[in-house]
């Protein structure tokens, strides 16, 4: 380098000079694009989250609307439905006063029959379509009131226990409507072929897992019986929520158990 002019010097320098501008600058513009993009994706960010919190709000909107639109159907059941069933059985009742005919009498009977089977299956729809019921507390206390009433004529008695509930655990409207129709279906073959004498409702939480069983002491089902239709539906439902039916039967009484992830 001191052999050189001191013209190719200078060039020299500021040819070096410039290599190392054009370094820097282009480091700059690196950090300038990176710094841009990273701005650009937390805006998108923003965006997306903006969006996904619209979309929640409407979802909750709509839910919120479905729930006023089935307490405002509930209401109406309870007040014109309601109303008309309690007059038409009182109407009935005056009739049965006046009948002389065993025949009529027989009729009007099977009118007041028919008419406290509409008002029970009014207050079971009232029930599913009431949102303040969904939760678990609420299905297992209904379920087992609703065995009490149905088997309450017969000899069949009902015994209940629950274990490690959490009451106000949240469920969802169709999956506590399946689980009702499992067990009014069950009770309703506990009552029309076990022969059994007493029936036992047993309900368990484990964390997120509920099981509801049935179990009764009754004849059984025989090995060689084709599976019914209500047996088919019940699996079907519990299909349907992602759970699982099963059944047991040792000769010594029968066991359905329905187990759902909550």
């Amino acid at each position: 380098m001191k052999s050189l002019p001191s013209e190719i010097k200078l060039i020299f320098l500021i040819a070096l000079l410039l290599v190392v501008l054009l370094a820097a600058f282009t480091v700059f513009v690196v950090l300038m694009y990176n710094r841009k993009q990273l701005l650009y994706l937390k805006e998108q960010q923003l965006k997306d989250a903006e969006y996904q919190n619209q979309l929640l709000q409407k979802e909750l909107e709509k839910q919120k609307i479905l729930e006023q639109e089935r307490e405002r159907i509930s209401h109406d059941m309870h007040d014109d439905l309601g109303a008309g069933i309690s007059a038409l059985k009182l109407q009935a009742e005056f009739l049965k006063q006046k009948a002389e005919g065993e025949d009529l009498q027989s009729d009007i009977d099977e009118l007041l029959k028919t008419s406290e089977e509409m008002n029970i299956s009014m207050r079971e729809m009232l029930w599913s379509l009431n949102s303040g019921n969904d939760t678990l507390g609420s299905f297992i206390d209904y379920a087992i009131l609703y065995t009490g009433n149905f088997l309450k004529k017969t000899t069949i008695v009902v015994h209940s226990e629950s274990e490690d509930i959490m009451s106000d655990t949240p469920i969802s409207t169709e999956l506590r409507r399946n689980l009702f129709l499992c067990l009014k279906e069950a009770v309703n073959n506990v009552y029309k072929h076990s022969h059994a004498s007493t029936l036992k409702l047993s309900f368990l939480q484990e964390k997120n897992i509920f099981s509801m069983k049935i179990s009764d002491n009754g004849i059984g089902v025989p090995e060689d019986q084709p599976k019914g239709n209500g047996l088919r539906n019940m699996k079907r439902r519990m299909g349907e929520l992602s759970g699982e039916c099963k059944i047991i039967s040792e000769g010594t009484g029968t066991c359905l158990i329905f187990k759902v992830i909550l």
